[in-house]
């Protein structure tokens, strides 16, 4: 049995982006739910909310809408893939389909900074896409309950990294 192509979720973005999250794959939990780190025990939100002071337990849409205007866009490297489960580990590297970033950074131009959630976003995005040469790259530890840092270290490092000049 043929296990099912499993389509991303389309970005957190508005005009005002200029700093990009991105992750590898939403997991199943995220594609079911139709929203980015869906899974209460990724820290995602809960690090975005302290950094921006917000309450990570809001709704959905109040939580979108802080990082927008915040400059923050989400999206995830990848458009398809096959996957079981929900770990990067399961994706089928020959079924990987990246997301249209030259489109997005020329929709985006204001976007400068792009911070990869995790070892495999930068893994993905470097083998598949690597277009933005005047962007600033980084990879930081993922926010995924997979990651067994300690959530005050993971924090520190979001934070260092989302605040820091260019």
């Amino acid at each position: 049995m043929t296990t099912p192509l499993l389509r991303g979720l389309p970005p957190i973005i508005d005009d005002g982006a200029r700093l990009l999250i991105l992750g590898n794959m939403p997991s199943a939990m995220s594609l079911a739910a139709q929203q980015y780190y869906a899974n209460p025990r990724n820290a995602f939100w809960r690090i975005m909310g302290a950094i921006f002071g917000f309450d990570a337990l809001a709704p959905y849409a109040h939580r979108t809408a802080a990082l927008r205007a915040h400059g923050v866009a989400v999206w995830d490297v990848l458009r398809l893939c096959r996957r079981v489960g929900s770990l990067d580990s399961a994706v089928q590297p020959d079924t990987m389909v990246a997301n249209d970033f030259a489109s997005l950074f020329d929709d985006y131009p204001r976007i400068t900074r792009v911070l990869f959630n995790g070892a495999a976003a930068e893994k993905n995005y470097n083998r598949l896409v690597r277009i933005g040469p005047d962007l600033d790259y980084r990879r930081l530890p993922s926010t995924s309950p997979a990651q067994t840092m300690r959530y005050e270290d993971k924090l520190a490092t979001w934070r260092a990294a989302i605040t820091a000049r260019q």
